[in-house]
């Protein structure tokens, strides 16, 4: 077993962020080396204050606002990156972290599959990370998990594939500011129109990633692609933390993706995703249908939490990125997601140096 605790990095400290440390916090052999976020509220403040945790006798850790406060070369085995969801305005980010030589995970569900919308600057950042010596791994429950990377893994049991059907019906009420905007939550149903007209809402970014992640794993040879986006109207008051929809408002959207290997229909995904859905009268649930011999039929129900997914899976995958080779890597490159029930340093490989 390694001596020293495995040190992480937290840039952003939002919903999900804050959520990974206290897990961090929970689980034997982490500790926090820092922790990153310029938005005022937070900046400043003290992380075990706002986790209403007791300050440990190491003394206490005040949020920066500035990121180049906290980093410097090898000053952690990882970094989280839980601030956007694009890799083209996360590149920045995890560039600077790559070149200090910090091995980094992030919560942008664009990176979980990059090469999907950004092929340029996945191979960029697969080059800075080889460079560096370092690893970079974008993941979350949806996409990471869900939609994709557990499709990839039920297939492991048949002879063919057909047709993958895959429903994820969840609920954003755990989720933050960022994604209620993206979302459209409390929006008119004619500002949802106008905005997404315009391009200004995101809706759940990730159906690409899924199916290239799907299709790089099963080589279905997937050549046209297609998505739209509806508004879920709320016919009473919906408040969450982070969200609130009056009656006749936007609560969320409906997502609805297709994926054609020539005319022939190979993936479909259904995303409608909402807060406090049970108030609408929804039963949330992840689903997975696989036609093909044998035939797969998978049901969770409830859904798996969005929030406390992706927190855990996150933090499940720390040990994964320090063990891995350099470079930019996807969920189906390194070993299956598990729980750190024990010493996460049981679980890392010394390396020589």
């Amino acid at each position: 077993m390694r001596k020293e605790k495995v040190r992480v990095l937290i840039w952003g400290f939002g919903a999900m962020g804050s959520g990974m440390a206290r897990m961090l916090l929970k689980k034997q052999g982490f500790e926090l080396a820092g922790v990153c976020d310029r938005n005022p509220r937070l900046a400043g403040k003290s992380v075990y204050e706002l986790l209403d945790l007791p300050v440990p006798d190491a003394g206490n850790l005040i949020i920066a606002d500035n990121i180049e406060d906290v980093v410097h070369e090898k000053c952690c085995d990882v970094a989280i990156v839980a601030t956007d969801s694009y890799t083209k305005t996360s590149f920045p980010k995890i560039k600077y972290l790559l070149e200090n030589k910090l091995n980094v995970i992030s919560t942008a569900e664009e990176m979980a599959f990059p090469a999907a919308q950004e092929p340029e600057l996945a191979r960029e950042l697969d080059r800075i990370a080889k460079e560096n010596g370092v690893t970079v791994l974008g993941c979350g429950v949806n996409p990471g998990m869900m939609m994709d990377l557990l499709v990839i893994c039920l297939t492991g049991i048949m002879e063919d594939v057909e047709k993958i059907a895959v429903a994820r019906i969840n609920s954003l009420s755990p989720f933050g500011e960022t994604v209620m905007e993206e979302q459209g939550v409390g929006l008119s149903v004619e500002e949802f129109e106008a905005k997404k007209q315009e391009g200004k809402l995101a809706g759940h970014i990730g159906f690409k990633e899924s199916v290239a992640m799907i299709d790089a794993a099963l080589k279905l040879g997937i050549d046209k692609f297609h998505q739209e986006m509806l508004p879920i109207v709320t016919e009473v008051d919906r408040k969450s933390k982070y969200g609130f929809a009056k009656a006749g408002a936007v609560a969320g959207a409906d997502m609805r993706a297709k994926a054609y290997s020539g005319e022939k229909l190979m993936i479909e995904m259904k995303h409608p995703q909402q807060i406090e859905p049970q108030l609408g009268g929804v039963q949330t649930g992840d689903y997975i249908t696989l036609s093909g011999r044998p035939q797969v039929n998978m049901s969770i129900v409830p859904e798996v939490d969005g929030g406390i997914g992706t927190i855990a899976i996150c933090v499940n995958m720390i040990p994964h990125v320090i063990n891995a080779t350099p470079g930019l890597k996807t969920m189906i490159d390194l070993p299956v997601p598990r729980a750190i029930a024990g010493d996460v340093r049981e679980m890392i490989e010394v390396k020589d140096d």
